[in-house]
């Protein structure tokens, strides 16, 4: 049984802070990887190279992996969807800003919300929560806009806006999956390797599919971020988040993932050198406004 607490400790915000720390500088390492090793390949290789080490773990933990619990059909759908999610990502870096990447896909949430009701009617939106969307899609607007206008990232930024977008919603498709299935019961572990172990094969596949040019040498630039993405985002970072969740409340954790576009949109400008547009900060400000009203009024 789950000792589960009702608060969040000092250790507990510690490490939620520190995971979307993490989620936010990831963009921009996926963006910097893309100079030696195209998107595809990039995604498929750091969640093999993830669900590897995951293996390693719960083998030397002992965790029955690998026990029949009905959970096969529902974890390929939440892999299929994460590999998806994560194609649009490292596909959208090419036309558009990691900051604005980071903005997009923490749309899901939103997603989760209109979502939920059809699977938990207790979580149907009151009218506050309804302002949030209404709020959050202003903001979703105004950036989008910025890429048929005055565009940053080049002419086709727009596209790697849209591609956020879609990200977004295959994110928070994952997640109703997650919790209208039989993996809401099952290892955190193991409902972590389907999702990596999917996304690694297909990735990987459609990389090859796709005719990408698969490096034959690599650089530190480039290795350096894929060794950051694979082991201490994808392996560390997610199987910390899924700790979290064993043992303390969702809701409150929920809250602290508004940080990491915020992360995102720092870690931008101080590594990439990305202009901070007035655009974007306020389509920030409506976006985190919007998912801090869905997330924190009127919960039951």
């Amino acid at each position: 049984m789950t000792d589960r607490k009702l608060t969040l400790d000092p250790r507990a915000i510690a490490l939620v802070v520190l995971c979307t720390a993490l989620w936010g500088v990831n963009q921009v390492a996926a963006k910097v990887a893309l100079a030696e090793i195209p998107p595809l390949l990039q995604a498929g290789v750091r969640s093999l190279g993830a669900a590897l080490l995951l293996v390693a773990f719960a083998q030397a933990r002992g965790l029955p992996m690998w026990r029949r619990d009905g959970t096969l059909r529902a974890g390929l759908l939440a892999g299929g969807l994460f590999a998806a999610e994560f194609a649009c990502i490292f596909l959208g870096l090419q036309y558009t800003s990691a900051s604005r990447m980071a903005v997009f896909i923490y749309l899901s949430p939103f997603v989760v919300a209109l979502g939920m009701p059809f699977i938990a009617a207790n979580e149907r939106l009151d009218r506050w929560q309804a302002a949030g969307l209404v709020a959050a899609f202003g903001g979703v607007v105004w950036a989008f806009a910025g890429g048929f206008t005055a565009p940053t990232a080049g002419p086709q930024q727009w596209w790697g806006d849209a591609l956020g977008m879609v990200a977004a919603l295959l994110w928070g498709l994952t997640t109703l999956v997650l919790r209208g299935s039989g993996l809401a019961t099952a290892l955190p572990e193991k409902t972590l390797l389907y999702q990596l172990a999917v996304s690694g094969l297909a990735l990987t596949a459609a990389s090859f599919a796709v005719g990408e040019p698969w490096p034959l040498q690599l650089t530190g630039a480039s290795l350096w971020p894929l060794a950051f993405q694979t082991v201490v985002v994808s392996f560390a970072s997610y199987l910390t988040w899924f700790w979290l969740l064993r043992h303390y409340p969702a809701t409150r954790l929920s809250a602290f993932t508004l940080l990491t576009p915020v992360f995102g949109l720092l870690a931008g400008v101080a590594l990439l050198g990305e202009p901070v547009t007035l655009r974007l900060v306020v389509a920030l400000a409506a976006v985190s406004l919007g998912i801090a009203l869905v997330n924190k009024v009127g919960r039951r």
